[in-house]
C-alpha cells in the first residue's frame, strides 16, 4: 500500500486535490480490505494494474498532455477496477442468476459492482480522498471512474477498440471525447498487461488466472450451467489459452495504443510478441508429446495383437512364478511399518 501512496504523491495528486495523507492511507486500506482472497482477481492484481497505469502515464508523458484530474481518474480507476471480485465472470453471474446479475439486469454485473463498492468506500468521510474537491470536480471524477471501470468488461472490447481506431488518425488531446476514449483504452491495456511483463512474472500470473477459470468451469458443471469454453480444464491448456488471446486481443489493442505513442513499442509490444513465440513453441511441444504418446499406444496395441492371447498353461506357470517372487513394494511397506 505504501507504493500506491507513492504513486499518488509522485503524480502530484496530494497537493493538487488537497488529499490528506491519513485519508489516502485509509482509502487504500479499505480498498485492500475489499479485495477477496481468490487466485487472480485479488489485491496483488489491483497493484499490478495500477503500477502499469502509473508507468504508462510517465512513459507517454501524459502529465503534459492531459489534465491532472484525468490522471487522477485513471489511477483511482485502476486501484478500484476489480473491487470485491467473486472469482466468477459475468457469464457465470448471468447464467446462475446471481444477486449481482439480478441487481444490474445482466448488464456488466461485475463492473457495475466494482464501481458501487468504490463509491461506498468514498462515501465514508475518513476514506474519501475527494472530499476537498469542488462539486463540479467530484461529478467529473465520478463520471470518469465509472466510465473507465465499465470499460474493463471484455464484452465491450471490440466496441471500444473500434472507437479508438476511428479517432486515431485525427486524435486531439484538446477534444474531451477523444481523451475519454483514450482513458478507457489505457485502463484496458493496464488490466490485461501481464504478458508485457518479464516471463518469470507473467507466467505465474497466468497459472493463477487458469486456476480461477478452472474453478469456475468446475462449478458450472456441478450446477448444470453452460460451461465457458476457454475455462474448461478438460479442453484448455496453458499455451492454447494464450496464443489466441495474444494474437487476437492483446496485440491489436497494444499496437493501436503504440500508434498514438510509438515509445511504447519497446515497452509493451516487444515483450508480448516474445510471449506469443514462447507459448507457440510450448503448444507445438505439447502437440508433439501428444502425437508421440498416441504412436506409443498404437504400437503397444499392435504388439498385443501380434503376440496373441496367452495359453492357460503359460498363465498358470507365470502366475506360479510371480507368486514365488517377493513383491518389492509390499516388502518395503512391511519394513516401513
Amino acid at each position: 500500500m505504501v507504493l500506491l501512496q507513492v504513486m499518488y504523491t509522485d503524480l502530484d495528486f496530494i497537493a493538487a486535490f488537497n488529499i490528506e495523507p491519513e485519508v489516502l492511507q485509509q482509502f487504500l486500506f479499505e480498498v485492500y480490505r475489499r479485495y477477496n482472497n481468490i487466485p487472480f482477481h485479488n489485491f496483488k492484481h489491483c497493484f499490478c494494474v495500477t503500477q502499469m497505469m502509473y508507468g504508462l502515464i510517465w512513459l507517454t508523458d501524459l502529465k503534459s498532455k492531459m489534465d491532472s484530474i484525468d490522471l487522477l481518474i485513471m489511477l483511482t480507476s485502476a486501484v478500484c477496477h476489480d473491487l470485491d471480485h467473486t472469482g466468477y465472470n459475468n457469464a457465470y453471474q448471468i447464467n446462475a442468476r446471481t444477486e449481482l446479475a439480478l441487481r444490474y439486469n445482466d448488464i456488466s454485473p461485475l463492473e457495475n459492482h466494482h464501481c458501487a463498492v468504490a463509491f461506498e468506500i468514498l462515501e465514508k468521510t475518513e476514506s474519501n480522498i475527494f472530499r476537498n474537491v469542488s462539486m463540479d470536480q467530484y461529478k467529473r471524477i465520478r463520471e470518469g471512474i465509472i466510465k473507465c471501470i465499465l470499460a474493463t468488461d471484455m464484452t465491450r472490447h471490440n466496441e471500444i477498440l473500434n472507437k479508438f481506431k476511428s479517432i486515431l488518425p485525427a486524435f486531439d488531446f484538446n477534444n474531451r471525447d477523444h481523451r475519454d476514449v483514450l482513458m478507457m483504452i489505457l485502463i484496458k491495456v493496464s488490466d490485461i498487461s501481464n504478458e508485457a511483463r518479464p516471463m518469470e512474472v507473467a507466467e505465474p500470473w497466468l497459472d493463477c488466472l487458469l486456476q480461477e477459470f478452472y474453478n469456475q468451469s468446475d462449478v458450472e458443471k456441478l450446477e448444470g450451467l453452460p460451461v465457458t469454453p476457454f475455462m474448461d480444464r478438460d479442453k484448455v491448456t496453458k499455451p492454447s489459452s494464450q496464443t489466441g488471446f495474444i494474437r487476437f486481443v492483446l496485440l491489436p489493442l497494444f499496437i493501436e495504443l503504440a500508434n498514438l505513442f510509438p515509445c511504447l513499442e519497446h515497452h509493451i509490444i516487444d515483450p508480448v510478441r516474445k510471449a506469443l513465440d514462447y507459448y507457440t513453441e510450448m503448444e507445438k511441444a505439447l502437440e508433439r508429446e501428444k502425437q508421440n504418446r498416441a504412436q506409443s499406444e498404437n504400437a503397444a496395441k499392435s504388439k498385443e495383437t501380434t503376440v496373441g492371447p496367452q495359453s492357460p498353461a503359460d498363465s498358470h506357470t507365470d502366475a506360479g512364478h510371480e507368486a514365488s517372487q517377493p513383491d518389492a513394494q509390499s516388502t518395503a511397506g512391511q519394513c516401513l511399518s
